[in-house]
């Protein structure tokens, strides 16, 4: 049985993949999926080397063809996006054309249902990539999400299970998710079925708000959750009603990560925290991990 860690939080900025590059370092057996498509960044400590990869196809839009347009501007009308102007090049017709603003489309199609001229092309498109890569820590699979694309929780989602296909393959029992923060549809993909999630927040009224809101994610879908406060000693006070937070919800606290520059110079090097050398951050993250293999066990249990 195939366990899978999804690291989460209510925010950005939390320190999230910090934590996930030095679990990655810790942990024995395991496969790293980066979830966090719109922004990922774990590629940056671990310089993942490419094994593969392949296009990611997440929707369809809308392209106009000049050489077919009449200039009826029905396309225009039924667009509910202003995705469409009279800014085309001409054609033996018409002096200009419509045009189809590719980051305002939302791959809704009516312009190529209501087209009297059969002059939309409504194809698929080439949202982001996604990779297969070695790193110092074993395999991971990571994506990238294109401008201003979509469909980032169905990225996810491939990420993931390719993920858990090569720890089948290569029979390892742990699946590392470093996760999208916040609440939206690319968190849902990350942690739905999730053996465990940690959520990691910080101590400020922000981190102490959103840790509600992806409390309320967690237990939605019924997925054990714990949580720890990174660079708790910046305030002590908000740190305790995290605790206090916590214990209200039924969620584990599971450990503290003190303020520590040295982990802004262990990213510079290119490396995890606890790979760089004795430090507060790192012996209080190598604490954390002790207690989340500890509640990946109880699982198993």
């Amino acid at each position: 049985m195939i366990s899978e860690l999804a690291v989460i939080s209510g925010k950005g900025g939390t320190g999230k993949t910090s934590v996930v590059a030095s679990f990655a370092a810790l942990a024995q057996n395991k496969v790293l999926a980066d979830c966090d498509v719109d922004a990922a960044d774990l590629h940056l400590v671990l310089n993942p080397q490419i094994i593969s990869g392949e296009n990611f196809v997440g929707g369809k839009s809308a392209r106009i063809l000049p050489e077919n347009c009449i200039g009826c501007g029905k396309c225009e009308e039924v667009c509910r996006f202003d995705a469409i102007r009279l800014e085309g090049p001409a054609n033996d017709v018409i002096a200009k054309t419509y045009l189809v603003d590719e980051i305002a489309c939302e791959g809704c199609g009516l312009c190529a249902h209501f087209c009297p001229a059969d002059a939309v092309d409504f194809s698929s498109r080439v949202n982001g990539e996604w990779y297969v890569s070695d790193t110092r820590h074993g395999p991971m699979v990571h994506a990238r999400l294109g401008m201003a694309q979509e469909n980032s929780g169905k990225l996810v989602t491939i990420v993931r299970s390719r993920a858990k296909e090569i720890a089948e393959e290569k029979g390892v029992g742990l699946v590392i998710i470093d996760g999208s923060p916040g609440i939206g549809c690319p968190v849902i993909a990350s942690v739905t079925g999730a053996t465990l999630a940690l959520i990691v927040t910080e101590p400020t009224l922000s981190g102490l708000h959103d840790l509600a809101r992806v409390a309320d994610l967690t237990g939605h879908f019924g997925i054990p959750t714990v949580v720890c406060v990174n660079k708790s000693d910046i305030n002590p006070e908000v740190t305790a009603g995290i605790r206090v937070l916590s214990h209200k919800r039924g969620l584990d606290f599971i450990g503290e990560i003190r303020y520590d520059t040295q982990v802004t110079r262990a990213q510079i090097a290119g490396k995890s925290v606890v790979e760089y050398g004795d430090s507060i951050a790192a012996a209080d993250i190598r604490s954390l991990w002790d207690a989340v293999s500890s509640k990946l066990e109880q699982t198993k249990g």
